[in-house]
């Protein structure tokens, strides 16, 4: 237990002998018996740390998401989690995608979570397991089904008797079947934590007195279970106990106040890796220095556990992005869209993770003091009295210039704004702001086999121009289309005459308002074009001048989804769609159409109710040859044959509008390509295709597209590598902390001679074949876009070749000695760096299984 300055260290740790002794009257303890095939684990806390089996355990946790990735790619994303340090998986559970209609579980392809959880223990992790009943995660509706929004007298996420009674069944089928299954780790299952309700703080001055009924109601619901597990509430610092309350954010060790309760860890359950995008957004990065250094303040600061939230972000497949949300999600995570390592990040964080268990025994079973050297400088150690034990992190908070800090005699240059880790409090195995991890550079090549000319055809939706309804306003798109499609027919006619048409010189307009998200709008037939919201701002007015003929006019919208709100309170009272529709510049004066007329609807397209995105349906419409143009609302449908190797394949959407893929009948997901970011670019163009979609030959591609004029020839198909790895070290970086080990409580050098050194590694079965950058100097840019600067060894791309070509792995050393061969330095008072970049690649002999 981590102890606090005192004058009587000696008598606190007594203190702790006796208070360990009887650890159930501090903590949740859950005790079973044992079997010898799955020992059954007791999972218990106190102030420091989650105790497992009676062992103190530092966890470092992902967030992976079972429907963002298909059954096929698991074992290796969850193995290259491991490989990356994590030894925690966390999860939401869906619950749309298990009872998309009530009373109806599904359990199957990527919604089995049971198969999910069982490959995680079987490499040998633990579970944190989220059930909801709201989880957000930017997924529609926050995971809540639609059919909830319907039942009589219902308010999500308050003391409403409906909503609860519906939450505890299905809060009870999950558990019950992860009891059934052994999951919880007091059966010997690797679920060790927790997590009811999600970041209810944020909602709860709306509902009063209610919401906090409602909060100890959902802690009592789970506890009463008695699974043996502890259970947390994220951002919920008035968690009711036993809740453990736990830290969601970007630096948790300077923005969470800390455990309610003494006997509580500081447990960290969303440390944000990057930022969700959505579409009309510009590129997002969360720098991996940043995070390192957040986790490593964490961990300073009594912290125990941290879960990187998205460790691998994965697909919105098909309809399942909340609204403006792209396809693509947490493609900046540690492991990409594809399950890609993402580098540095993803070794940036392992090597933090491998410094921070040389400081375990400091960290769970030190004394915590921590000194204040200089106004942008702080000391924070851990000492086990009466041992050598002892664990340091000197911070450096200037964001501009390096700082020297004096600790036990020596001092040490801190870079700007970083944290060095000593595990022993004499040796810097690891700094925050040294990154001597390669980085890569993510490659889409053209398939030669996928993009032979394609022969697409199409079919064109029928516009209505009248549909029967009784409403005398604009029907609520969310509920007029019951989340089963994103689109919802509005018609409606209305008469002018002569008298109307004669003003002089006047315009006549037509005027929208609309709650989002986007609209498209025809009149006597004509299309007149379309409008869109955006994720910041979902109210928006399309407004053109129009010609409208004397008799009566027919006026047609189609109002578009991109997904429910996944957020906020009173979710299921939330509206979209439009609101206010009215023709201006009249004789007679502004003509209201929203109250006055009679609204017809219609919900969906005629080729979704046919299925035609799917082998089945295909042939139940009449399909024609493309030429070169076509109105929008038309489907495309092609054939492809798969991509070579085993790689990733995405599809690029260029020359697209907006719409929805399918291959093989299966979602890809949802496309926007007209809606430039503040770049002027699309903010997503490729699209993950999983290999589980594809079959060989004859692939069945769909789109629809809503937009006219497109140029589906344009599309390609592409397979993805991170074929392109650099390195970008500093001479002066501290060596990696792989060099050291811990024996006796004493950090050791693993080998005679530590130095510092770039290390190459191509994936897989790949060797360097090509040294496409080198300098030893002063180069600029990044991985895949470096170039010499004024400073360069000369010898520097024949030194890499020498160490590196022709190997699937190679180390360098980076100093002076093995880049100036001469013993010539042009440039004496330049801190040289070295950058690298290589081209990875299959011999001969191994072509055939990859690029």
């Amino acid at each position: 237990m981590r102890i606090h300055s005192s004058n009587h260290p000696w008598f606190l740790l007594a203190i702790l002998v006796v208070l360990l002794s009887f650890s159930g009257a501090l903590s949740s303890t859950h005790k079973e018996k044992t079997t010898s095939k799955n020992p059954k684990k007791e999972v218990t806390y106190d102030g420091t740390s989650l105790i497992i089996n009676g062992k103190r355990e530092l966890l470092y946790s992902g967030s992976i998401h079972y429907p963002r990735s298909t059954p096929d790619m698991w074992p290796k994303v969850i193995k290259r989690a491991k490989q990356g340090g994590l030894n925690t998986i966390q999860t939401y559970v869906f619950w749309n995608v298990h009872e998309p209609v009530q009373g109806k579980f599904n359990f199957s392809g990527r919604a089995d979570l049971v198969k999910f959880i069982k490959l995680i223990e079987k490499n040998g992790m633990y579970v944190t397991l989220r059930p909801g009943p709201f989880i957000q995660a930017e997924w529609n509706h926050g995971g809540l089904p639609y059919w909830l929004r319907e039942v009589p007298g219902i308010f999500f996420r308050t003391d409403n008797k409906p909503f609860k009674e519906h939450t505890e069944r299905y809060v009870k089928v999950i558990l019950d079947k992860m009891k059934q299954e052994k999951l919880f780790a007091s059966q010997g299952g690797p679920i060790i934590l927790g997590q009811i309700e999600n970041e209810y703080s944020a909602v709860e001055r709306a509902y009063k007195e209610d919401g906090v009924n409602y909060i100890k109601w959902a802690a009592k619901l789970v506890d009463s279970m008695n699974l043996g597990i502890p259970w947390v509430m994220c951002k919920q610092n008035n968690a009711p106990d036993p809740m453990i309350n736990a830290c969601n954010g970007r630096h948790c060790g300077d923005t969470f106040p800390g455990p309610n309760k003494k006997n509580k860890p500081s447990l960290w359950t969303e440390n944000w890796t990057t930022q969700f995008r959505v579409f009309g957004d510009p590129p997002a990065h969360r720098s991996v220095e940043d995070i390192a250094y957040s986790v490593a303040r964490f961990f300073s600061k009594n912290g125990s556990h941290v879960n990187y939230y998205m460790y691998h972000g994965g697909t919105n497949f098909g309809r399942t992005s909340a609204h403006y949300v792209t396809t693509r999600y947490y493609d900046d995570a540690p492991l990409d869209e594809f399950g890609l390592e993402r580098e540095p990040k993803y070794g940036h964080l392992k090597l933090l993770h491998n410094a921070l268990n040389l400081c375990k025994k400091a960290l769970l079973w030190g004394h915590s003091r921590t000194e204040k050297p200089g106004k942008d400088t702080e000391i924070r150690y851990y000492e086990q009295p009466g041992t050598k034990v002892c664990a340091a992190f000197l911070a450096n908070n200037n964001t501009e210039a390096a700082e020297t800090i004096k600790f036990k005699g020596k001092e040490y240059v801190i870079p700007p704004r970083s944290i060095s880790i000593l595990p022993d409090c004499k040796t810097v195995v690891y700094s925050t702001a040294e990154v001597i991890s390669q980085h890569t550079s993510r490659n889409y090549v053209k398939s030669k086999k996928a993009n032979k000319k394609f022969d697409f055809k199409l079919f064109t939706e029928t516009v209505p121009s009248e549909l029967k309804g009784e409403s005398f306003i604009p029907v609520e798109l969310y509920g007029l289309t019951e989340d089963v499609t994103d689109y919802g027919w509005y018609t409606t006619n209305f008469k002018t005459d002569d008298n109307d048409l004669k003003k002089k010189g006047g315009k006549t307009t037509l005027r929208i308002a609309s709650l989002g998200h986007a609209l498209h709008v025809w009149l006597n037939g004509e299309y007149l074009g379309n409008g869109h919201g955006s994720h910041e701002e979902k109210s928006f007015v399309f407004q053109k001048q129009v010609s409208l003929k004397e008799g009566e006019n027919h006026l047609t919208m189609l109002g578009v989804l991109t997904g429910f709100p996944d957020s906020g309170s009173y979710l299921e009272h939330r509206y979209t769609g439009p609101r206010s529709v009215s023709i201006l510049g009249l004789s007679s004066g502004p003509l209201d159409l929203t109250e006055k007329n009679k609204w017809g609807n219609k919900v969906g397209m005629e080729g979704e109710k046919l299925g035609i995105h799917a082998e089945k349906g295909l042939k139940k419409v009449k399909w024609q040859k493309f030429s070169a143009k076509a109105p929008g609302l038309t489907w495309y449908q092609t054939r492809f044959d798969a991509p070579e190797s085993k790689s990733s394949v995405a599809i690029r959407m260029n020359g697209m509008g907006k719409g929805l893929i399918w291959v093989n009948g299966e979602g890809v997901g949802r496309y926007w390509m007209s809606f430039l970011s503040p770049l002027k670019n699309p903010t997503q163009v490729e699209y993950h295709i999983p290999r589980s979609f594809l079959k060989p030959k004859k692939n069945l591609l769909v789109i629809f597209e809503e937009e006219p004029n497109v140029k589906p020839e344009l599309i390609d198909f592409v397979i993805i590598n991170r074929d392109t790895v650099c390195s970008y070290i500093g001479e002066n970086y501290t060596p990696s902390v792989r060099h050291w080990t811990k024996k006796n409580d004493k950090v050791q050098a693993i080998t005679d001679d530590v130095f510092l050194t770039a290390n190459l590694k191509c994936s897989g079965t790949k060797k360097i074949a090509a040294v496409e950058f080198a300098s030893f100097g002063n180069p600029n840019g990044t991985c895949g876009n470096f170039t010499l600067g004024s400073c360069n060894a000369p010898a520097s791309k024949q030194v890499i070749e020498k160490y590196c070509l022709g190997k699937s792995e190679c180390d360098i050393p980076v100093n002076k000695s093995t880049f100036q061969q001469d013993k010539k330095d042009s440039c004496p008072k330049v801190v040289k760096m070295l950058a690298v970049q290589v081209k990875c690649g299959r011999t001969k002999k191994n072509k055939e299984s990859g690029i």
